[in-house]
């Protein structure tokens, strides 16, 4: 018997594939059979079908179950064949069974807390710092929630009958404070642990891997890469991914199927471009930790493209200062951004609450692009010298005070 493969069977998927590979590949092991290089694009809103029957049956599959249906689409807000390439992408480089994506990262938070209200765990441990939008969602009680602030130490004897969530993000926005993972898993106990990896992608960690049980992403950040897309997802496991469908099929919040199409081309160069920029923020991080205009700077050990530091004199003319870096919301992107968190990402946060979570009002975010590095270091050294001459004379007391330490040395996470 010829045992060789035909041109037009794909080959048999291997069992363990790098990152870069899967970063390349997932998603998208069927296109040489279909005769198709390129991942296509469904834009369609439904699916002609002329066995009604068998349509209702296929539906009321869906509503019992969640599963994703068999067979053709049936509607674009069930389903949608290219957005399902990058979910099937995403799982596989988080090494979860399943993921969900959604319309912004938000929308995706708010299935995961729907779905658990849906069964009455209603109540969320979480640590801060968090993006501040997640903060506010959790903390305002608009989907009926009620949260528990706490340190990690802490989530254990936080967590009570109706919880039905622990959320962490590390490395943290904006201070860049890292969690172990594991630790934190094994308090949980039983309760599902959520990490938002926006941060740091599964190009530098996995935390499936170390006991999560889900991950979020805005995908608009570093999945897209480009700034150019909005999106959010979910990676959990089958179970837990089929009631977010049900979730996402009646509330609407479906990712867009260009935003699916461009968030998977996003995935290909990711392992690229979070290690190239990651260089970068590494070495801005050690430059700035030397300059004296600087307090502090926050770098996790964990490494990635984020850099946030304390100047000694105004952000807001630093921010006014740029000419390169992009003073803009948002992160991931092939360009550096920077932004002032106490006036725009984090300005939701009640200012006792973010003060307390080390969200200062001297404290700036830069998300580090893809640029030369010396080009970057210099508009930053030209933009922070701008920024001193809005320095007030009792600055660096006032910063050394509340920080107890000396001024200018690097910090890594607060809670290592």
């Amino acid at each position: 018997m010829d045992t060789e493969a035909s041109p037009l069977t794909p080959p048999a998927p291997f069992r363990s594939r790098a990152l870069a590979t899967e970063a390349v590949h997932a998603g998208r092991d069927d296109l040489a059979s279909l005769g198709l290089h390129a991942a296509p694009i469904d834009l369609s809103t439904t699916y002609p079908s002329y066995d009604s029957r068998g349509e209702a049956e296929r539906i009321d599959a869906f509503a019992a179950t969640g599963a994703a249906p068999d067979g053709p689409p049936v509607y674009a807000r069930l389903d949608n064949p290219t957005t399902a390439r990058f979910e099937t992408a995403l799982a596989r480089l988080e090494g979860a069974a399943s993921a969900v994506a959604f319309a912004s990262g938000m929308a995706a938070l708010t299935a995961v807390l729907l779905a658990r209200a849906g069964v009455g765990l209603r109540h969320v441990v979480a640590v801060r710092p968090l993006y501040g939008c997640s903060d506010h969602l959790l903390g305002a009680g608009l989907l009926g929630t009620e949260v528990t602030w706490t340190d990690p130490a802490g989530i254990a004897e936080a967590i009570r009958p109706d919880t039905g969530l622990v959320m962490v993000e590390t490395p943290a926005n904006p201070t860049l404070a890292e969690i172990d993972i594991r630790a934190v898993a094994h308090s949980c106990g039983s309760v599902p642990l959520l990490v938002d990896n926006t941060f740091a992608t599964p190009v530098l960690q996995r935390p499936v891997e170390h006991g999560a049980r889900i991950v979020l992403h805005s995908a608009t950040k570093y999945l897209g890469g480009h700034g150019d897309v909005m999106g959010g997802v979910v990676a959990c496991d089958e179970e837990f991914a089929a009631t977010l469908r049900q979730v996402r099929f009646a509330t609407g919040g479906v990712l867009h199927p260009l935003a699916g199409y461009l968030l998977l081309r996003g995935l290909s160069t990711l392992p690229v471009r979070v290690r190239a920029a990651s260089a970068s923020a590494a070495e801005l991080a050690r430059r700035l930790s030397a300059d004296p205009r600087i307090a502090r700077v926050h770098y996790p050990e964990l490494g990635g493209a984020m850099v946030s530091f304390e100047v000694y004199g105004d952000p807001h003319r630093v921010i006014a200062g740029v000419r390169l870096v992009t003073p803009a919301v948002s992160l991931g992107s092939v360009d550096t951004l920077i932004q002032h968190p106490a006036s725009i990402s984090h300005r939701i946060v009640d200012e006792e609450d973010r003060q307390a979570a080390g969200v200062g009002d001297r404290l700036l975010r830069m998300s580090v692009g893809l640029e030369d590095v010396e080009d970057l270091w210099a508009d930053l050294c030209q933009a922070l010298s701008e920024g001193a001459e809005g320095a007030v004379p009792s600055a660096r007391a006032e910063v050394a005070a509340a920080r107890g330490r000396t001024p200018g040395r690097a910090t890594r996470s607060a809670w290592r």
